[in-house]
């Protein structure tokens, strides 16, 4: 009700407090009901200033208390009154510690403490230590209450930011990813071919051609996966939902992924088997980058034409496995972001990862990643 008024009318209410306490407390108490609706009815006036002014909502009650209680403190009426707005300056308390900080709710609290003495001392002097003692524990407890609101608040605030700093690393972390595995393997490949090209170039033109037709599609098709990449980022979610961004690719693209790889000279042999299904997008990406990352490494480091690539599936988990028969990843550091790259992607996905020398030779990078419902 109050938040649809204005700050003026909000203030001129607060500002009419006192002259209401006066008035009710010269009311006949004859109608009962009345006499308690205008009371309540009053004593609601400065609510209007809590929230956005807490602590001068508790000066006004403070002032007004102070100017009525000594003024009807022989009246009935005006002892009946007193504790409902020591209680209204105990809620102002715990609404300044709620909204404020330490350094101004302490010393309003020690000033709400320090009036209701004083108050209490002017209506009734006698047995002053227990009232003094009850008004003190009143306000310590408001003010506590107030303080624990306050710091709820604010952890709750600090939570969230906390979770914006984590979704954005996270969100880093993914891009890079992404971007690694797409640049290496297109690198990886152009490599392979202006190195194929240089060296026969003057002996078989028609080879050195095809290498670079062949350096010029991944260029093309790398340029324009870094574009579509780049102007997803650029555009703000508004404008950037799900239907707006390109589809990530998934194991249904191995073939063309596998197409480009065999341009640079590395043959790859592919078997499916188990229960193809439709797999969660995060799965499918992630299984699509393992392959070709290890498609990659085959093709820097291995030293070799021809990798294998197994994909099994059921439905309790994928199974991924890239071996190849060259040098067993001599050059390949695991701690590079390749090896590191594909272990968070299964890391993350609940799976489990591995990649490293065969006994019989060559390199095996194996991963397994639980799908949903597995085990429900």
């Amino acid at each position: 009700m109050f938040e649809r008024l204005g700050a003026p009318s909000r203030w001129s209410l607060a500002l009419l407090f006192p002259i209401a306490l006066l008035l009710v407390a010269f009311m006949p108490i004859g109608a009962t009901a009345l006499w308690v609706a205008a009371l309540l009815l009053t004593l609601a006036l400065p609510v209007g200033l809590m929230r956005r002014h807490a602590l001068s909502a508790l000066i006004v009650v403070l002032v007004s208390g102070a100017v009525f209680v000594p003024a009807v403190h022989n009246m009935f009426a005006g002892r009946a009154m007193l504790i409902p707005l020591l209680v209204l300056a105990d809620i102002m308390v715990g609404n300044v510690a709620a909204s404020t900080s330490r350094w101004r709710s302490i010393p309003a609290a020690l000033v709400t403490v320090a009036v209701q003495m004083a108050l209490a001392a002017v209506d009734n002097p006698t047995g002053l230590v227990t009232v003094w003692t009850v008004e003190l524990l009143a306000v310590v407890t408001a003010w506590l209450i107030g303080n624990s609101v306050r710091q709820r608040r604010q952890y709750a605030v600090a939570q969230r930011a906390e979770a914006e700093v984590r979704a954005v690393q996270a969100e880093r972390l993914r891009i890079a990813r992404e971007l690694h595995d797409m640049i290496a393997h297109s690198i990886g490949v152009i490599s392979v071919q202006a190195g194929m090209g240089r060296r026969v170039i003057d002996t078989q033109p028609a080879e050195a051609r095809n290498a670079l037709a062949a350096i010029e599609e991944t260029s093309r098709d790398t340029a324009a996966a870094l574009r579509r990449m780049l102007g997803t980022l650029r555009r703000n979610d508004v404008e950037s939902g799900p239907a707006a961004r390109e589809p990530a690719p998934g194991l249904g693209d191995l073939e063309s992924l596998i197409a480009r790889t065999e341009k640079a000279g590395l043959r790859v042999g592919l078997l499916r088997s188990g229960t193809p299904a439709s797999l969660p997008a995060d799965i499918d990406l992630s299984a699509f980058r393992i392959v070709q990352e290890a498609m990659t490494n085959v093709i820097r480091h291995a030293g070799t034409d021809r990798c294998d690539v197994v994909i099994e599936q059921d439905d309790q988990e994928l199974t991924i496995e890239v071996t190849d028969g060259g040098r067993g990843g001599a050059g390949l550091s695991d701690h590079g972001y390749g090896i590191a790259g594909m272990r968070e992607r299964v890391s993350l996905l609940g799976g489990d990862f591995s990649a490293g020398p065969r006994a019989s030779g060559g390199f095996r990078v194996h991963a397994r990643i639980p799908l949903p419902g597995a085990g429900a």
